[in-house]
């Protein structure tokens, strides 16, 4: 399949490169390629400036958000929640229309710096913001209440432990759940939500997934749902 993932950042460089290793072709989006290229410094977190990573990805192209859309058949957002709605925007309504959004991003605010806050919750989310700008689009949240390393490498977690979608369409949602089996997600693993709505819930997670990160050093550890016997 094609994909376009929106975001250099740490996920959406883990989630194109593990398309492109299970064989999809699969383009970065980014608002300023240029701007992208020319940084030679690693970020907060200690990532690599994105044309040291590329060169280890050669199969994985970078292109403006407003190249990428019309030829993907599924467009993950992978940007920062902050930046999302305008990086969709940027790929353009008609790109997005009768598509599968995976929307993996988060809503933190990092403008009073760490831990950030949540600049939507409660009674509303991102990913459902992104559902009403954009109608036309088949938005699937998922992914968002893990690190991007067991994002696509679940057995990072030992045992079972899960993952999350919410979105209106059920059709859509099937599909990710094939995309997440083959990121190595057991299909009883996968725990389907509902509709958009469930998304505050996940988002909302990610207190708590902060301080957990802070208490226990690593962010290799997931949400594990163990179900009562009766």
């Amino acid at each position: 399949m094609k994909f376009a993932v929106l975001g250099t950042g740490m996920v959406g460089r883990a989630i194109a490169a593990r398309l492109a290793q299970l064989g999809h072709e699969t383009v970065i989006g980014t608002r300023d390629v240029d701007a992208t290229l020319a940084r030679t410094d690693t970020d907060a977190m200690g990532t690599p400036p994105f044309r040291e990573w590329q060169q280890g990805v050669p199969g994985v192209a970078l292109k403006a958000f407003d190249e990428v859309g019309a030829n993907a058949e599924i467009i993950v957002n992978a940007t920062s929640g902050q930046a999302s709605l305008a990086a969709l925007e940027a790929v353009g309504t008609a790109a997005l229309a009768g598509k599968i959004v995976i929307d993996i991003a988060n809503p933190l605010d990092f403008s009073n710096g760490m831990p950030p806050v949540l600049s939507v919750a409660n009674t509303d989310s991102l990913g459902e913001q992104i559902q009403r700008a954009y109608p036309g689009a088949r938005v699937v949240k998922t992914l968002n209440t893990m690190n991007a390393s067991v994002m696509i490498d679940p057995a990072r977690v030992p045992g079972q432990h899960n993952v999350f979608l919410a979105g209106e369409d059920s059709a859509a949602k099937a599909t990710v759940g094939a995309l997440l089996a083959d990121f190595g997600w057991p299909a009883g693993a996968v725990i389907d939500l509902g509709g958009i709505r469930a998304a505050r819930g996940t988002e909302m997670y990610l207190p708590l997934w902060l301080s957990l990160w802070g208490a226990l050093g690593t962010g290799d550890f997931n949400i594990a749902v163990v179900r009562g016997q009766h």
